[in-house]
């Protein structure tokens, strides 16, 4: 089931060479592995996705992208974990962060950050600077508490991912002894 879920809805490695931009890559892009659906590539593509969902700024997918291809996980799952992360839920994201890496450092009991700014919808470039502003005047918290939540992040869906394949192999195997003993009667 799960091999068959994410097919359903992953393009194919034939479909994406057909996109001419994506001849830029070679044939690094392209490598079986990246395409391959297991309980080792699609668990390593969904923790990748979600430890570069975290990456500030549209480099998550890029990021996410480049450790697939070094890795050799599943790449399609990959930039599909990335997606948890977009501007209603990266504020609260780095909040946490923030008191993960404040608690780990030790700096718990500082001033609390200032609130973060107001997005202007009208003024993306100057909101996307002011946030940027807010989260570099947040400091070494906010750098290791991003570092730890991603960390976290990926080895809690690598785990799930896992758990939720072997669960329905178990089930399937079970439902084949059922069937094959029902059969031999």
């Amino acid at each position: 089931m799960p091999r068959k879920f994410f097919k359903r809805y992953m393009p194919s490695a034939d479909k994406v060479r057909e996109v001419r931009i994506m001849s830029l890559f070679g044939n690094a892009l392209f490598h079986p592995a990246l395409w391959h659906l297991n309980r080792r590539s699609a668990a390593g593509g969904i923790a990748t996705g979600l430890f570069c969902g975290l990456i500030p700024g549209p480099l998550q997918m890029v990021g996410a992208g480049l450790i697939a291809i070094l890795f050799r996980v599943n790449l399609p799952l990959a930039l599909l974990g990335t997606l948890y992360t977009n501007p209603l839920t990266i504020v609260p994201l780095y909040l946490v962060a923030y008191r993960i890496g404040a608690f780990v450092l030790g700096a718990a009991g500082g001033t609390p950050p200032d609130p973060p700014p107001d997005w202007v919808l009208s003024q993306p470039v100057a909101s996307a600077e002011a946030m940027g502003q807010w989260m570099l005047g947040l400091g070494a918290p906010l750098a290791a508490g991003v570092f730890l939540l991603a960390c976290l992040l990926a080895l809690i869906g690598y785990v799930v991912v896992r758990l939720i394949w072997s669960a329905y192999l178990r089930r399937a195997w079970a439902g084949r002894q059922r069937r094959y003993a029902a059969a031999r009667r």
